[in-house]
């Protein structure tokens, strides 16, 4: 549980790190952050999967290079419904969301080695 909030925070932070490093994201406060990174998160856990199955002729087409699209779609989908996070045209939704799963990598991978299971 401890690991879930320490990720969710730290994905938050993310958002603000995206939007201060490309000026086509906007978050206006921490606070609209933690709810855009909630918002993200229940769209890739709920809508991703789906989109995925419904698209998986063209993914498979592209070699997988519409799962780009899929994953900007979320991030322009949680734009607009939130007050705070702003993304200007989809392109700024495709680096948007670039940006954001690197740092998500980065961030799994340092709370993996943070939060080592020790069986």
């Amino acid at each position: 549980m401890f690991k879930t909030l320490v990720r969710w925070l730290l994905l938050a932070a993310a958002l603000l790190l995206v939007a201060h490093l490309y000026p086509g994201v906007e978050v206006k406060s921490f606070t609209a952050a933690m709810w855009a990174a909630l918002v993200l998160g229940l769209f890739n856990a709920i809508l991703r999967p789906v989109l995925v199955l419904l698209t998986l002729p063209v993914t498979l087409i592209t070699l997988g290079l519409f799962l780009f699209v899929i994953n900007a779609a979320m991030f322009y989908g949680a734009a607009h419904v939130l007050e705070g996070f702003a993304v200007r045209g989809f392109g700024a939704a495709l680096i948007g969301s670039l940006i954001y799963s690197v740092c998500g990598l980065v961030i799994d991978a340092a709370l993996e080695a943070v939060f080592e299971r020790k069986d």
